[in-house]
């Protein structure tokens, strides 16, 4: 309860001086080179996991899966990303 308090008094404390509650880092890990080498992970091997690539990359599994759902308009089907936007016939061999 005390540490609640303590954190409510501090983001009132820097909203009355003007400033951010949180001074937060620029986000470098979806740069574009790690979106590149996300990407050549997935196309030798479209079966790896988020867990997998993270570790391998270095990157944290919420920037992978964000770079893979997001930068690169991946989906998993049947354990695999794919691309979401399917043709008609793609979507009649699934």
């Amino acid at each position: 309860m005390q540490r609640s308090l303590e954190q409510r008094m501090a983001i009132k404390f820097c909203v009355k001086l003007e400033k951010s509650k949180f001074s937060g880092r620029p986000s470098t890990s979806s740069s574009d080179d790690n979106v590149k080498r996300v990407r050549d992970m997935l196309n030798t091997d479209r079966r790896l996991s988020v867990r997998l690539i993270s570790e391998t990359l270095d990157i944290t599994k919420t920037i992978v899966q964000e770079i893979v759902s997001e930068s690169l308009g991946m989906r998993k089907v049947c354990a695999k990303p794919v691309p979401k936007m399917l043709t008609d016939d793609q979507e009649a061999r699934r």
